[in-house]
């Protein structure tokens, strides 16, 4: 019996040194300061104490809920517009290249020049949509300054801006749908919805998969959006749980801080992996 030759393994060499320095040793780093309370000169161990200070912090909890909001109403307008942005974008309606553009561009854009010029649009009294909607009569809301208000409005705009992603992979996986699908279903007297929710929904599955795992990812670990457009105000009433860890850095309590980044690792993985395996189940059943 031949013995089979190591030699290709040592292929995987690179990636796993890679994988190791910058994911395995910081993630099991960050989770020995977790532990402990720590500056840049000395760690004193504190066990659970990060953890246990964690969840007993109105203002944690509260960011932590809303990441848990702001994440699934995300994902779920960019799954539906995205989807529908699609099916229009690849129906050959006049100007359809340079509808994709338009509809990619915000993708390109910084994210921080993104909030900026929001903050901006949505500023009460100066912005231009309340403008605009002053002109038609309409007394607007403030946007980022109303506590009821401030997270939907940074949520809107994260869609705004990554809707064209949401798009462009769905575009794709519409491309790999066979004409001859269509056009038994047309034979058999479909309509379009019928086509739509029977024909096109359950083939483009697995872009919708992908499109809701990367936008929930997304956000749950937003954190540059949200401090650009309000700081997390008025209050802490759009703080995520990103823009709090940082504000515990900022005020000097590090262990704190860095318990917070392990929950929101921990929080991703036991999210995501059981979302990703059902989503995959859902589309071999398919």
């Amino acid at each position: 019996m031949t013995q089979k030759s190591p030699y290709p393994y040592w292929f995987f060499l690179p990636a796993a040194v890679i994988f190791l320095g910058l994911f395995i040793v910081p993630t099991v780093a960050s989770f020995y300061f977790s532990l402990t309370y720590w500056d840049p000169f000395e760690a004193r161990f504190a066990g659970w104490d990060n953890y246990v200070q964690f969840f007993s912090e109105p203002f944690l909890i509260r960011g932590t809920l809303n990441t848990l909001f702001f994440a699934f109403v995300t994902s779920v307008l960019k799954t539906i517009l995205g989807l529908l942005l699609a099916v229009l974008l690849t129906s050959g309606i006049f100007g359809q290249s340079f509808l994709r553009s338009v509809v990619f561009f915000p993708v390109l854009v910084s994210t921080i020049g993104v909030g900026i010029l929001f903050q901006e649009l949505m500023h009460p009294t100066e912005g231009a949509i309340n403008v605009a909607l002053a002109a038609i009569g309409i007394d607007g809301p403030g946007w980022l300054t109303n506590p009821s208000l401030a997270l939907f409005s940074v949520a809107l705009v994260d869609v705004w801006r990554g809707v064209g992603l949401a798009t462009l992979i769905y575009i794709a996986g519409l491309s790999t749908i066979p004409n001859d699908y269509y056009e038994a279903a047309r034979i058999d007297g479909a309509t379009r919805w019928q086509l739509f929710w029977r024909v096109t929904v359950p083939l483009v599955w697995p872009a919708t998969t992908t499109v809701i795992i990367l936008s929930l990812i997304g956000g749950l670990r937003l954190f540059d959006l949200v401090w650009a457009m309000t700081r997390g105000g008025p209050g802490f009433s759009s703080d995520v749980l990103a823009s709090v860890i940082y504000k515990q850095y900022q005020a000097g309590f590090w262990g704190l801080s860095t318990a917070g980044n392990v929950i929101l690792f921990l929080l991703i993985a036991l999210i995501v992996a059981p979302l990703a395996w059902w989503l995959n189940s859902k589309e071999l059943d398919a």
